[in-house]
């Protein structure tokens, strides 16, 4: 399998085309509109409730983007959606909410974030609802994780859906991950055992050989994340499309 077309036609909006200073939140429906008002592609991010829903939201702890410290996790999915998002009109919502939103007008490109806590094994409840949740969508998804163990348990319960990794230099100062599983995942060892057909790499790290041994493969090179035209030109003479913020590229 191969990523679609419909990934590398039109650059891919970081959580949305979100704005906070116009009252347009990261991972919101106004950021999720904004992105297909411009044709763009849509990056999300989901975490699961303490009740087993996928949520559409970056962060572990609540506190950056709602105001209310705390685990995500701990929350049910009916106390979530009625959390509204600092700086914002809208609500934390359901992956469901943003499927029927999006309704293949532009394609998803869908992170689930690590349940395990150390990128390890300890996964499955939210892939399984992610997987439950996609049946019957007709649009273009695609799903990826930085957590290999998680791509490669999506790709078993999405086989018709293409799967990548999220990938990085993982500089053990900037991850709260021990200095072996750093070393572990920077040059990408589970790619071929994942059933990844893409990878969403760390821009500045793009000139990595691995990357290129990927990409020889026939796989897909998406990158994150880019904030300027200038930016967008250097990450695109390795990169096959860019994943975006900040600025409108074309």
């Amino acid at each position: 399998m191969t990523l679609p077309a419909s990934f590398l036609k039109r650059p891919i909006a970081h959580r949305g085309l979100h704005n906070r200073a116009r009252g347009i939140v990261e991972n919101s429906r106004d950021a999720f509109e904004a992105a297909i008002d411009h044709n763009y592609g849509i990056e999300c991010d989901l975490q699961l409730s303490r009740d087993g829903e996928a949520m559409v939201f970056h962060d572990y702890d609540m506190a950056r983007l709602t105001g209310q410290s705390g685990p995500i996790q701990m929350r049910a999915a009916d106390e979530l959606t009625q959390v509204q998002l600092t700086d914002s009109q809208n609500r934390i919502e359901p992956f469901q909410a943003l499927l029927e939103q999006v309704a293949g007008r532009v394609p998803l490109l869908i992170e689930l974030k690590d349940q395990d806590g150390g990128m390890g094994k300890n996964i499955g409840p939210l892939e399984e609802r992610v997987a439950e949740t996609l049946q019957g969508y007709n649009g273009d998804a695609a799903l990826m994780s930085f957590n290999p163990h998680s791509t490669k348990k999506l790709k078993s319960l999405c086989p018709d859906r293409p799967c990548g990794i999220v990938t990085s230099a993982y500089d053990p100062k900037s991850w709260n991950l021990s200095q072996a599983t750093c070393d572990h995942l920077r040059d990408i060892p589970d790619f071929e055992g994942s059933g990844a057909c893409f990878i969403s790499h760390e821009a500045a790290d793009l000139d990595r050989p691995r990357v290129a041994a990927i990409k020889a493969k026939g796989a897909s090179i998406l990158c994150w994340t880019i904030r300027s035209h200038a930016e967008a030109e250097k990450a695109l003479k390795t990169a096959d499309n860019i994943t975006f913020e900040g600025y409108l590229p074309t």
